[in-house]
């Protein structure tokens, strides 16, 4: 395996998740020996060669995340952290400042967080499941309001590597931080309530990952299952104008992108969610995605939202299609 995986077991049995426990080392062998990626050996060798260098803080709180300082480095060392932070391109999700190094990513996940936050239940003593999550940004800042455990699923191991790259020097003040990121897809988490009796997260995050499945009730389904009785749901998803049987399914591909599959309207998402059996659902926030919260940067130098947009009219993809807007709903389970 790319990563140690100890931690993580020794959390969910202090977490009451124990029953997970005994089954999951078998089933992430399993996803290791499935999907072996031919970087992995590349990967491995970047995370056993970063250095042991001891930060002086970490600021979970902070827009920027940041881990450490310059001042904890000497020049030469920051000037090789930043070499093998490179490596690691692209950086979608951020952005972080790694001691002194700014990692100046695609997205300004800062703002999304910014969205939200204020409007969820506080996290504090909770346990967190963040499906889809990346390289883990959003995971950092649930750390930080005080989550007992965050755990993050995506089936990158890409991410995987970025995500233990910030933990190696976040965690070196700290016997364990309680935050971990499994490389699963959400389909492949257990039905935590259907398979273990009593068991399920306070708060589970599922933010744009709904309109790539294929079956977006299903995923709702999914969503529910992982939360326990009275826990809360953070769904952030495309959205579309209409009333509750609007629904665009792109022809081909969405703003460039081949696996969007359902972009729904909030009325219809609404809909969706009580038929699946959630309660209390609520629309905290719509914002229209702008060419300042994702765009190519020295750290993602690849395409982004100005290359996916109709040049001569922002409001819409170089499709024709309605442009990216985004909706955060929240709901709770009975």
């Amino acid at each position: 395996m790319i990563v140690d995986f100890e931690g993580l077991y020794n959390d969910l049995i202090a977490n009451d998740f124990e029953q997970w426990q005994t089954t999951l080392p078998l089933q992430l062998e399993s996803i290791f020996k499935q999907r072996e990626h031919g970087k992995q050996a590349e990967w491995q060798t970047i995370l056993a060669q970063l250095p042991t260098l001891q930060p002086s803080e970490l600021n979970l709180n902070a827009d920027k995340i940041k881990v450490g300082a310059a001042e904890d480095c000497t020049a030469e060392q920051q000037a090789k952290l930043a070499t093998t932070l490179k490596q690691l391109h692209p950086w979608r999700k951020g952005p972080y400042q790694l001691l002194g190094v700014d990692i100046d990513t695609e997205w300004h996940s800062d703002w999304k967080w910014r969205r939200i936050q204020n409007h969820i239940a506080p996290l504090k003593n909770r346990s967190v499941l963040d499906v889809g999550c990346g390289n883990g940004y959003h995971m950092w800042r649930m750390l930080g309001e005080g989550a007992r455990l965050v755990i993050g699923a995506d089936p990158s191991q890409f991410f995987l590597v970025q995500f233990h790259t910030i933990k190696h020097f976040a965690t070196l003040n700290n016997s364990q931080l309680p935050i971990h990121l499994l490389p699963f897809k959400g389909e492949e988490l257990p039905r935590f309530t259907q398979v273990y009796k009593g068991l399920g997260f306070d708060s589970v995050f599922s933010m744009g990952v709904l309109y790539h499945r294929l079956s977006p009730l299903d995923h709702l389904k999914e969503l529910k299952s992982f939360i326990r009785s009275g826990g809360e749901l953070i769904l952030e998803t495309l959205i579309i104008e209409g009333d509750d049987s609007n629904v665009l399914i792109p022809e081909d591909r969405y703003a460039k992108m081949r696996n969007v599959w359902f972009i729904p309207s909030t009325n219809l998402l609404i809909r969706m969610l009580q038929r699946v059996g959630f309660i209390n659902v609520r629309v905290v926030d719509i914002n229209q995605t702008c060419i300042e919260e994702q765009r190519s940067t020295d750290w993602m130098t690849f395409e982004s939202l100005p290359d996916f947009l109709d040049p001569n009219d922002s409001n819409r993809t170089i499709e024709g299609y309605p442009a990216p807007k985004r909706a955060v709903i929240l709901a709770n389970t009975p």
